[in-house]
């Protein structure tokens, strides 16, 4: 994206947040938004409640459970022996989600037959869930992030296989 399409983006936001637009779509040739806003509901408990709620509740799998740093020192390149395979890369920064609410089935798993332009995955980008399309056709051979973890702007997401 160009510096002047992220302001144009920018200003859009604020116009939808300021008239309470809940949902919009966006399709200009290449480029597909899709802005969604959760609409503000009061406050159901104090900072204090939910601080301590959080402290008491277990930890679950889809919990990260590196700190950022340790998760952004994880190797960029594939490994040699995966040198032929595609890379999708993560458009944003935000949290990896592969499916698409908690509970239902993942977008793709390794094995699955992908398509490009195909939804493979969601970035949570400032409570705004943006879909993550294949840029190559074929195979998924690995998922390079778990669910729920942040990812970087470059970040390998996916392994594909082309063909």
């Amino acid at each position: 994206m160009k510096p002047q399409d992220i302001q144009d983006l920018k200003e859009l936001i604020e116009f939808l947040k300021q008239y309470q637009v809940a949902e919009f779509d966006l399709d200009r040739g290449d480029m597909k938004i899709r802005l969604k806003f959760e609409q503000p509901q009061p406050p159901s408990a104090s900072l204090t409640e939910l601080a301590r709620a959080f402290a008491s509740a277990p930890a679950t799998a889809s919990a990260p459970t590196a700190p950022v740093a340790a998760v952004a020192a994880a190797p960029a390149v594939p490994a040699a022996s995966e040198e032929s395979l595609h890379i999708v890369k993560s458009p944003i920064v935000g949290t990896f989600y592969g499916s698409p609410s908690p509970g239902a089935s993942a977008f793709v798993s390794p094995g699955d037959r992908v398509e490009k332009g195909q939804v493979i995955c969601i970035v949570e980008a400032m409570k705004l869930m943006n879909e993550i399309e294949a840029d190559a056709s074929g195979e998924i051979v690995k998922c390079l992030v778990s669910n729920g973890q942040p990812i970087e702007f470059g970040q390998p997401l996916f392994a594909i296989r082309q063909g």
